[in-house]
């Protein structure tokens, strides 16, 4: 059976993505541990990211790291977090979150019911702030 990630790749499940190219997608985590909270998941459904050929995982790692630039520069977080946790699904997918400590990367800080409002100006920024990265530096590689 198809994991959740995959049928929200697949467009059977909604999800305000911010980024897309033929290796994976990133999009807002539903339950944010802080608004901007973003998962980068690749488009192939592997478990573990121990599995993943090393190009793919390079691949994710460069997107994440572009993305969080863009989370960065919209957020103004002390830093942007970066976790693979992978236990709730399985199918790999890398956490991005703007943080101010530590303690923002608890999953029992999670935002269960956050406003559609929010969840839409946080893609927003990342989607404006991308759109700023891109235009500003040509070696991204996308």
């Amino acid at each position: 059976m198809a994991s959740v990630f995959s049928r929200i790749i697949a467009g059977e499940l909604p999800a305000r993505f911010v980024w897309q190219d033929d290796q994976c997608v990133a999009f807002l985590s539903i339950q944010p541990l802080r608004p901007g909270h973003t998962l980068v998941v690749p488009r192939l459904e592997v478990d573990h990211w121990l599995d993943l050929e090393l190009p793919l995982l390079t691949h994710l790692t460069r997107v994440s790291q572009v993305i969080g630039q863009a989370l960065q520069r919209g957020f103004r977080p002390a830093k942007v977090g970066l976790m693979l946790a992978g236990l709730q699904v399985p199918h790999v997918h890398i956490h991005l979150v703007p943080i101010l400590s530590e303690q923002d990367l608890d999953f029992a800080n999670q935002d269960p019911h956050p406003s559609e409002r929010s969840l839409d100006e946080a893609a927003a920024t990342i989607r404006r702030c991308l759109a700023e990265l891109e235009a500003g530096d040509d070696r991204r590689g996308r």
